[in-house]
């Protein structure tokens, strides 16, 4: 009986300790399933795989699909590669950046500068110098005023300088609708401006009128700002600022001239006298 013993407390820890981990294998399966039957739902979503530029057609190569959370996709997002092809993008992206239904035109629109057009918007070009262009600063995407000369004519007496138009989008520098990747000026002939229907008019009238000259402004600097223009005759030069203005000069009374008097010395009781005689 006591050989036996042993062997019984040995089949009942045995079995005591297969029980608990199948008491514990439940619990954790039981605390497991919840977690895994929350995990959230995922969408294919259109990503760039590489950057691209305004106005670029996107082709296969430019795309890759992705995973995203159901929960977390952008609005607008674009489900498939065959969706995107052959749109134009109206805004540069960045790689890995997704494709939104807002940064690409429609497919019959195709690319370039035509889909870059706001809705009631015109593109009208000028032509520039190296001067006018700001020494080639000029690039897509900055903002600019647009001052327009006009020289003495019978219905101006002399020459003048006014702004015609205020913060205006720069959309093309000759034949690119694009920064190069250095940033660097680059010298171009004709500089493509956004302007209104109203304003394309009047920039096509002052190119025919006068000279028109660009001036660089700030692309966070939208404010509109009142000038007087600028007139001939601001040129000529001034008297220096904080001078006291000159005084008229009196004129001096001229002395009228004498005739040498006469003197006579005279001695009278010891006394001398000096009587003096003017003549006329």
């Amino acid at each position: 009986m006591r050989k036996r013993r042993p062997w019984f407390m040995l089949l009942l820890a045995l079995t005591s300790g297969v029980v608990a981990a199948l008491l514990a294998l439940r619990y954790l399966r039981e605390r497991t399933t919840p977690l895994m039957a929350a995990e959230p739902k995922r969408a294919s979503i259109v990503l760039s795989a590489r950057s691209l530029p305004i106005g670029a057609v996107l082709g296969e190569r430019d795309l890759k699909v992705v995973s995203w959370p159901a929960e977390a996709v952008p609005s607008g997002y674009i489900r498939s590669i065959k969706d995107a092809v052959g749109r134009g993008l109206i805004t540069p992206v960045a790689e890995n950046e997704p494709l939104l239904t807002s940064k690409v035109s429609t497919k019959d629109a195709g690319g370039g500068l035509p889909i870059i057009i706001r809705d009631g918007m015109r593109a009208v070009s000028v032509r520039v110098d190296e001067v006018i262009g700001v020494a080639g600063f000029v690039l897509p995407g900055t903002r600019v005023d647009v001052l327009l000369t006009l020289d003495k004519g019978p219905s101006r007496p002399q020459s003048i300088t006014k702004t015609l138009l205020q913060n205006v989008q720069t959309l093309a520098a000759g034949q690119s609708v694009q920064r190069d990747k250095e940033g660097k000026p680059q010298t171009v002939t004709v500089i493509t401006l956004l302007v209104s229907p109203d304003d394309a008019e009047l920039l096509a009238l002052a190119s025919k009128e006068g000279r028109l000259q660009l001036a660089l402004r700030n692309t966070l600097d939208t404010l509109a700002v009142t000038t007087n223009g600028a007139r001939a005759d601001k040129l000529s030069p001034s008297a220096p600022s904080g001078s006291a203005p000159s005084r008229p000069q009196r004129a001096r009374p001229v002395a009228t001239p004498r005739a040498n008097p006469t003197v006579v010395e005279g001695y009278k009781g010891g006394e001398r006298t000096l009587t003096t005689f003017q003549k006329p």
